[in-house]
């Protein structure tokens, strides 16, 4: 996986990884980044959970680094998290790893991940009407079977990853925040 700058990104390790796999934290750190700011109490009512779970959840996600307290928008005893980061890498080394809790905790990332992906796009698919028409003529769901080795695939991801960098900020008025998924992985040849 290509390297993501540290100042945007923060690169997990056994322990945080531990932290952050489970799949209601996960939830919890990608609405604060799609969203913004929010109360344990609001992303409870976004995610359909108690807000003692939230409160709970986003003291461990704080605990690990990856939220942080947005004192700007507290008022009183209310607090308002945001995410401490806009991404995340994830080192494969970590499916490997000798100790089976990590190895664990990868499966589960690796699996919420997917499941996140799969939601989106099916999220999409039903909403898409809701769009105007330039919208759905401008999305994508193709998908491509190429021989390649390990090297060139990573090489490719790479060259995918910068080319979505250099378009990352658009602030025409028409501009929305747009998902892309890349999945790259070997499939057994017939």
């Amino acid at each position: 996986m290509q390297e993501p700058e540290a100042a945007k990104y923060r690169n997990l390790d056994a322990r945080s990884l531990r932290g952050l796999a489970h799949p209601l934290r996960m939830q919890l750190l990608s609405a604060l980044r799609r969203h913004g700011p929010a109360t344990a109490s609001m992303l409870a009512e976004r995610l359909g959970e108690s807000s003692g779970a939230t409160s709970y959840h986003l003291r461990q996600l704080a605990a690990h680094g990856f939220v942080e307290d947005a004192p700007e928008r507290g008022k009183g005893r209310e607090r308002w998290w945001q995410a401490a980061h806009d991404g995340i890498g994830f080192d494969e080394n970590l499916l490997l790893d000798a100790d089976p809790a990590v190895r664990g905790a990868a499966d589960t990332f690796l699996h919420e991940v997917a499941t996140t992906h799969a939601r989106e796009l099916s999220t999409w698919v039903g909403t898409r009407e809701d769009w105007l028409p330039n919208w759905s003529h401008a999305t994508d769901m193709s998908d491509w079977t190429v021989r390649l080795t390990p090297e060139h695939t990573r090489e490719l991801v790479g060259k995918i990853h910068e080319l979505l960098e250099n378009y990352a900020d658009e602030d025409a008025p028409e501009a929305e925040k747009v998902r892309f998924h890349l999945h790259a992985f070997p499939i057994e040849s017939e």
